[in-house]
């Protein structure tokens, strides 16, 4: 039986290799949920550098500390909408890695919408 680390990537490399085929060459809106945080990143996959990111990290999101939270992802969708939208880019493919769309990645993925990204 793998183990769950393989099987985790294994889950986010295949939800990238279907992401592949549909970019166009979008970018891609990158999502990554620790126990205490999350992160999200806008990367250029056809230049390979990131052109926008967000997380719980920063002062500004997280006021009473708590950065793992369905409130705190929603305010890093809307940071990384803010940020993107800066840099010029409107339409992303959204990679949820190898995590289901719901709680803390539905939030920041909804928030995101909210703030101008399509996808």
């Amino acid at each position: 039986m793998a183990s769950s680390s393989k099987t985790k990537q294994r889950r986010a490399s295949r939800v990238r290799r279907d992401l592949k085929k549909v970019a166009n060459g979008r970018a891609r809106l990158s999502v990554y949920r620790s126990a205490q945080n999350i992160y999200a990143q806008v990367i250029d996959d056809l230049n390979g550098h990131t052109v926008a990111a967000a997380s719980t990290l920063e002062k500004d999101v997280t006021k009473d500390g708590k950065g793992g939270n369905v409130a705190a992802a929603a305010v890093v969708g809307k940071m990384i909408a803010e940020r993107a939208s800066k840099a010029g880019i409107k339409d992303v493919v959204f990679d949820r890695g190898s995590y289901l769309y719901h709680g803390r990645v539905k939030a920041l993925a909804e928030a995101a919408r909210e703030g101008g990204l399509n996808f």
